[in-house]
């Protein structure tokens, strides 16, 4: 089954299917609403990496530098209470088995994206700052896309702050990752090597074949799952698939969330395109 042939199945989910599925920094071979903007969940951590990568790239921020792991933040909302974040929504508990101690900047920003850890995440963007995040959007060619605040700050939500991503943006936000549109050969593969070792493998992982390549992030809340991924075949050039859904066979319940069924159909389907993609 191609990707062409899921589109009945995907016109009647409930709620919003995006999908952006093409080669790696070229046109899309498929598209389905991927301008189509969605709550970001854990994909804005992907953006926030980059920032981290070109910051230590550029000499201002060190990689290797000691941050204490703390539970208090900033909240993007001017005169807001400052605010924390909740240990038993997070995905990662070593993150928070470590407060009061000082880790390295490049622990956490691997926590971030290998476990999707919350605390972890709240920690990097407090050291590189949203403006440095809106710049990596910026110089990826994002139109949509917009990292406004940390996650779990609800004064700034409440007031309309939000994060939000596209489909489109978030190709062409890995495939400048992966290009070297955003930093040096060095911090570029870096960066792959942390998306690679990404934990989360229920939504688009698991439609391809066992032992595949893919440089990926997931993102979940209720009534939201997303997968976006940089594919590496043995067997044909790579490709980017990033699927958003808002809908709500979301559930959070990882391999048993439809979404997530629907996620690994998407990618099986990607996976039989593989070899046309590059030519359409």
């Amino acid at each position: 089954m191609t990707l062409a042939d899921l589109e009945p199945e995907l016109a009647a989910v409930p709620g919003t299917v995006s999908v952006w599925c093409g080669p790696l920094g070229g046109p899309p071979a498929y598209a389905r609403l991927a301008g189509a903007t969605h709550y970001a969940a854990s994909t804005m951590k992907v953006a926030v990496l980059a920032a981290l990568y070109r910051a230590a790239e550029a000499g201002t921020l060190a990689l290797d530098a000691p941050v204490t792991v703390r539970n208090d933040f900033a909240s993007a909302l001017p005169g807001a209470a400052r605010f924390g974040c909740d240990r038993d929504y997070d995905s990662d508990r070593e993150v928070w088995d470590r407060m009061g101690q000082s880790v390295p900047l490049r622990w956490l920003a691997e926590r971030m994206i290998v476990r999707s850890g919350n605390l972890a995440t709240n920690l990097v963007l407090s050291h590189v700052g949203l403006p440095a995040v809106a710049e990596v959007w910026r110089l990826a060619g994002a139109r949509h896309s917009v990292t406004a605040r940390g996650i779990e700050d609800y004064a700034a939500r409440e007031a309309g702050i939000t994060n939000l991503v596209t489909a489109a943006d978030l190709a062409a936000l890995l495939a400048a990752l992966a290009t070297g549109g955003l930093a040096g050969p060095q911090a570029s593969r870096a960066m792959l090597d942390v998306l690679f070792a990404q934990e989360h493998r229920e939504d688009l992982a698991a439609g391809l074949p066992p032992g595949t390549r893919l440089a990926h992030k997931s993102g979940w809340v209720d009534g939201v799952r997303h997968g976006a991924a940089v594919v590496f075949p043995g067997d044909a050039p790579p490709y980017t698939l990033v699927v958003c859904t808002t809908t709500g066979l979301a559930t959070g319940a990882d391999r048993d969330d439809p979404a997530c069924r629907l996620l690994a159909r998407i990618a099986a389907a990607s996976w039989a395109d593989r070899r046309e993609l590059a030519s359409r």
